[in-house]
């Protein structure tokens, strides 16, 4: 959000259930002279999405840019002999079904004003992960939600090329957030001790900003192709 601003960008701020922090997040916006507009929304959940897109297009008359980054991991790492429905139903609703459906409303809006001669060069960004490929048995459901936003990212790439609408996916490796605080220890020891990282540091939610400004202001304006390892370890794909 705070890289979008920086790159002129006005935002809208979705949340889940840190109104503290979303609220943060607009005022640092704000500070850098971009309008953020707040929006509390599941979207693992069909009305808030068709709600969430209502109020950006009030808020801001257009949408120029879907940042698809919601997504959860599994409350419990459980082998995959051993993991529960309730756990992939719950993971499949947020990071797979959420943001398929979600980049379906926006990217309607998108061609509409595009044919109308509204909006030039909008794009959609969809935040997958290494585990779109990498398999981790302990958390089977996160790694196929990640998957299947593989497969989305093509889809709607293929769909969406004749209205001049690229799709990106950005695949980020570990980052050091609230989602892997519970696995630290173990991830310390990989990075630091043996070099799953080639610069041997986490990755860090700035260094997905980047790659998400990189898209968003045609930093790299191909429209096929393929960046591996940057920043220590992202993969970004257009396609």
């Amino acid at each position: 959000m705070l890289a979008l601003a920086s790159a002129g960008y006005d935002v809208v701020v979705n949340y889940a259930r840190n109104a503290s922090a979303a609220k943060e997040v607009a005022e640092r916006v704000e500070e850098v002279g971009r309008r953020a507009h707040l929006v509390r929304a599941d979207i693992g959940q069909a009305a808030d999405r068709q709600r969430l897109v209502e109020e950006a297009v009030d808020a801001f008359g257009r949408i120029d840019l879907l940042v698809n980054n919601a997504g959860v991991a599994p409350d419990v790492r459980a082998d995959i002999l051993d993991a529960t429905e309730e756990s992939f139903d719950r993971l499949v609703a947020i990071n797979l079904k959420g943001p398929y459906f979600l980049t379906q409303l926006v990217a309607r809006h998108m061609v509409e004003q595009v044919e109308a001669g509204t909006l030039s060069n909008p794009k959609i960004v969809i935040i997958s992960s290494i585990s779109a490929y990498a398999a981790s048995v302990n958390r089977g459901d996160y790694c196929v939600t990640k998957a299947g936003l593989a497969m989305a990212a093509q889809l709607y790439a293929t769909r969406l090329a004749p209205y001049g609408i690229n799709v990106y996916e950005i695949r980020p490796g570990v980052i050091e957030t609230d989602m892997t605080g519970a696995v630290r220890e173990k991830y310390d020891d990989l990075i630091f001790n043996q070099g799953l990282t080639p610069i041997r540091r986490w990755g860090r939610p700035e260094d997905v900003g980047k790659a998400v400004v990189a898209v968003a202001t045609d930093l790299l304006p191909f429209s096929t192709g393929q960046v591996i390892d940057v920043d220590g370890g992202f993969h970004l794909r257009t396609l």
